[in-house]
């Protein structure tokens, strides 16, 4: 066996993305509210981050009249976001002047903390905290009320472990006798029944349950419904008989089948299913609510009359106007700077412009696609929600000379604001189909006349997915069956059999 060295160059091209470039293309994508996080990671993160609050009387902090080395970039009509100095990280080591006052920004050498801007506030920090509590949670309330009980510690330790194992909902999602390890493997079920039954007993009524039978069912039996004291639930009661035998029936609307199995009329079913609606499935939520999260329309559509014509704005919400601490630009400058620090000092400053370079980038680019969108979607516009035009991102990617992959990104979970409500940009691409008369109609035209077909139905005959196929194929709409079960379905529709209303 023979083994040789050889020395071979090959010339190749690769494309590789810069961080700076990475940075930019995950700003643009990030919508409002990510976007403000991202601010706030990044102003606890890198020190050098300031924010520049406005004042009528501090002349020095308005963009207008900032400094010869500061650029202010902004749009007509529209306050500056980002302010940024001029050059770029190679002028650092060129710097030459010595500025000694940048030590008077700091309290003392060890806490390294910034003096606040002006009177006893220091805006990076009140921007940062200034954000909601998430509030109490269940268990944190529970484990409250669970103090408050005349217990002995073992009954205390084992009401603990139930719950700290219920979720956000309230359920128990466990056997009991499994957690019993985690406080004294020699405690028996009844005594963790017992601990279940008076941690029920706390909470906001339905919390602890197994399944949503018994949720429901404690609640029943709580007087949420019946008078006459808790407990005192009639075992023949519809609600539940309901409750516990046909909660499957009546999800699938077959209510005639309900009425037979319990002897009764449909019209006393319904009667009890109307108080069985007034109970909680998650308890839970009555202490530690589901937060949605508020939606924040990145850009504004508004109609100027001046000009005639759709004007777009960048709705910068709660974002904090940045720029680079004079501190840290004037620390930056000075001879006698141990390598360290300044190697520091640099790579921070450099972070710093990048950022406010990325969300500069991503004002441009949001405003340009929404721009083009709006000129695609004029009749959306003008008419309403029912005129939106088939388009793909493809057309707007060649209107603004970006690629699609940046449109995608510009669009991505972001709102606007327009005159016909809030609508995900997102929203505004979609294919289509022709009507009978040759004319193109996207498919969101579609969902709303199958809407319509479906409100005008009779609800005790309601239209198969074949029907109302037929009635939109009058309209000049050629649909299939599979199209309309499918629109149907993400409408939230249910089908005719739940439809039906007896």
């Amino acid at each position: 066996m023979r083994f040789d060295v050889t020395l071979q160059q090959r010339l190749e091209q690769r494309m590789i993305l810069a961080p700076r470039m990475i940075q930019a293309m995950e700003i643009l994508q990030l919508p409002l509210a990510s976007l403000q996080e991202r601010i706030d990671e990044e102003m606890v993160a890198n020190p050098v981050i300031e924010l520049r609050l406005n004042r009528p009387d501090e002349a020095s902090e308005s963009p207008a009249e900032a400094p010869a080395d500061t650029a202010v970039p902004q749009g007509e009509g529209e306050q500056a976001l980002v302010v940024q100095d001029e050059g770029g990280p190679e002028d650092f080591e060129r710097l030459s002047q010595v500025v000694d006052r940048w030590e008077t920004y700091f309290e003392d050498t060890a806490s390294w903390r910034r003096r606040p801007v002006y009177d006893d506030i220091d805006p990076k920090t009140e921007a940062t905290q200034n954000t909601p509590d998430d509030g109490q949670t269940l268990q944190e309330f529970l484990l409250d009320e669970w103090r408050l009980e005349d217990l002995d510690d073992r009954s205390r330790a084992l009401g603990e472990v139930i719950i700290r194992n219920l979720d956000d909902n309230g359920y128990l999602r466990v056997v009991p006798e499994d957690l019993a390890g985690q406080v004294d493997p020699e405690a028996t079920a009844d005594e963790m029944e017992e601990a279940l039954r008076r941690v029920q007993a706390v909470g906001p009524v339905g919390v602890a349950a197994r399944d949503l039978t018994e949720c429901l069912l404690l609640q029943l039996a709580a007087d949420l419904v019946y008078g006459g004291g808790p407990g005192r639930l009639p075992p023949e009661a519809i609600e539940v008989r309901i409750i516990r035998d046909h909660l499957r029936d009546i999800e699938a609307n077959r209510y005639p089948r309900v009425a037979a199995a319990l002897g009764v009329t449909i019209d006393q079913v319904k009667q009890a299913i109307e108080r069985i609606r007034r109970l909680n499935p998650k308890p839970g939520t009555a202490i530690s609510p589901q937060r949605t999260p508020p939606i924040l329309p990145d850009v504004r559509i508004t109609w100027d009359e001046e000009v005639g014509e759709y004007v777009v704005s960048i709705e910068d919400g709660d974002t904090p106007e940045l720029y680079i601490s004079k501190a840290y630009r004037q620390m930056i400058k000075r001879r006698d700077l141990d390598e360290k620090t300044r190697t520091f000092v640099a790579k921070n400053i450099r972070s710093a412009r990048w950022l406010m370079d990325a969300i500069t980038q991503r004002r441009d680019t949001l405003r340009r696609v929404t721009e083009s969108i709006v000129r695609f979607q004029r009749p959306f516009f003008d008419e309403g929600p029912e005129h939106i035009q088939p388009l793909k991102m493809q057309q707007v990617a060649d209107d603004v000379r970006l690629h699609v992959g940046t449109i995608s990104r510009a669009v991505a979970d972001k709102y606007a604001d327009t005159p016909w409500g809030i609508w995900p940009l997102r929203d505004f691409f979609m294919g289509g189909t022709e009507t009978a008369d040759g004319q193109e109609m996207s498919w969101d035209r579609v969902r709303v006349r199958l809407k319509a077909v479906v409100d005008a139905e009779d609800k005790k005959k309601p239209f198969s997915d074949e029907a109302i196929a037929d009635h939109l194929r009058a309209e000049g709409i050629d649909v299939a069956r599979r199209t309309v079960a499918k629109y149907r379905e993400e409408l939230g529709i249910p089908s005719s059999r739940r439809r039906r209303e007896y």
